[in-house]
């Protein structure tokens, strides 16, 4: 994701949870994919180098995961500084968040299925 846009719409619904490191904000989307945006701010490293990398790490990590992602607009926040040191907790911490991501957008998608039956069988009553 690129667009102002789409990151506001993200962040104004409101759907997120974070670890030690990484926050993500997520919203279902109607594409046939997941898009991913990445906020790493000043404060959170000051070098753009440091900066960059945790960008192209979180890249990657998306990039090899994106087959297993629900269709959801995905912003992951970096919280806390990291580097090649912490590279293994951050893959853990990553995959962690995809698990719960792919639970709760499940479970919504089942509660909305099953609200809309539920107001099927009452409308033919």
């Amino acid at each position: 994701m690129i667009k102002t846009d789409d990151f506001s719409s993200v962040f104004n619904f409101r759907k997120r949870f974070s670890l030690k490191y990484l926050a993500m904000h997520y919203q279902p989307n109607n594409l046939q994919r997941a898009r991913l945006g990445l906020v790493v701010g000043k404060k959170t490293a000051k070098l753009a180098v440091s900066r960059n990398y945790m960008r192209r790490v979180l890249r990657e990590f998306f990039r090899l995961n994106q087959h297993d992602i629900c269709h959801v607009d995905l912003i992951i926040r970096v919280q806390k500084k990291f580097d090649k040191k912490d590279f293994i907790q951050i893959k853990q911490e990553f995959d962690s968040l995809i698990f719960k991501l792919n639970q709760r957008v499940i479970s919504s998608q089942q509660k909305s299925s099953q609200v809309m039956t539920q107001t099927d069988v009452n409308d033919s009553l």
